[in-house]
């Protein structure tokens, strides 16, 4: 659908989460599709789909992006029968054209965007075995589709956006981040490889330092904990301690709280950390 009531425009990169019923990392962890009847629906699709519902509830016009569109039917649905709008713009970050394609879609179907969230998350890397943690046996390709998701693609992201929102002398984008981007770690069994993260903290830095005085408000948000949702709630440790997990929707608050911030007092780097856990620095 096209946003002919002239809603400003949120679009969130990564809209679904491979930790839905039947995302990636859901199927790699349980073997099969897990039920989220059960899950508030705010959490059926991750941070990235809470930060969509939320600003749809905000009364944004949302994009949501994903490598298939089909991938996020059920999310459109769900805004839709809440009262909000929404269309999917198919974008694989891998790829500079697509990237390109996309952008030119939600010029054209919803208009510029006043908030771009970067939400993408990959999965490579998890499916190593234990014998295989050190670097010296992690395969190029593989290192090379998390550059591209983490570092490569974000880049390309802020090349065809922030021209736009330094024209216009306002806009957000905003990084969705872990707390392996605070300093390089070992990579254990069952991670991504999460090495390329700190270059994505490393971009929001620069283009903060580039935009902020034009009036581009970028900010990096290290998630320091287990988030919410079909495939993470079904884990071991998160029926364990469910008191260590975070609430999507509480994410969610935090993105729009930095979107709507007066430009006075801008915040540029948030971390979000369960109370009963230690902060990663």
């Amino acid at each position: 659908m096209k946003n002919n009531s002239g809603k400003p425009v949120a679009v969130v990169i990564g809209a679904t989460s491979k930790w839905q019923s039947d995302g990636r990392n859901t199927l790699l962890a349980h073997g099969s599709e897990v039920n989220d009847s059960d899950l508030p629906v705010s959490a059926r699709w991750g941070v990235g789909g809470a930060i969509a519902q939320k600003f749809a509830a905000e009364g944004y016009f949302v994009v949501l992006t994903t490598r298939t569109r089909s991938n996020a039917a059920a999310l459109a649905a769900a805004i839709q029968e809440n009262g909000g709008e929404c269309m999917t713009v198919e974008l694989d970050l891998v790829s500079e054209q697509s990237i390109q394609a996309a952008f030119a879609e939600v010029e054209q179907e919803a208009g510029p965007p006043e908030a771009v969230v970067l939400n993408a998350g990959y999965l490579e890397g998890r499916d190593l075995p234990a014998d295989q943690e050190l670097l010296e046996n992690i395969p190029l390709e593989m290192f090379e589709t998390a550059q591209n998701i983490a570092s490569r693609g974000p880049f390309l992201v802020a090349k065809a956006v922030m021209p736009g929102m330094r024209e216009r002398g306002r806009g957000s984008f905003l990084i969705t981040n872990n707390a392996a981007s605070l300093r390089g770690r070992k990579r254990h069994t069952g991670q991504s490889l999460y090495y390329p993260r700190v270059m994505m903290r490393t971009l929001a830095q620069v283009l903060t330092e580039e935009y902020s005085e034009l009036g581009v408000h970028v900010a990096n948000v290290v998630v320091d904990g287990l988030i919410d949702s079909p495939g993470t709630r079904a884990l071991g440790l998160a029926k364990k301690r469910p008191e260590i997990i975070m609430n999507p929707a509480a994410i969610a608050d935090a993105f729009y709280y930095l979107h709507s911030q007066d430009k006075s007092c801008w915040t540029h780097e948030l971390q979000l950390t369960p109370y009963p856990t230690k902060p990663s620095y």
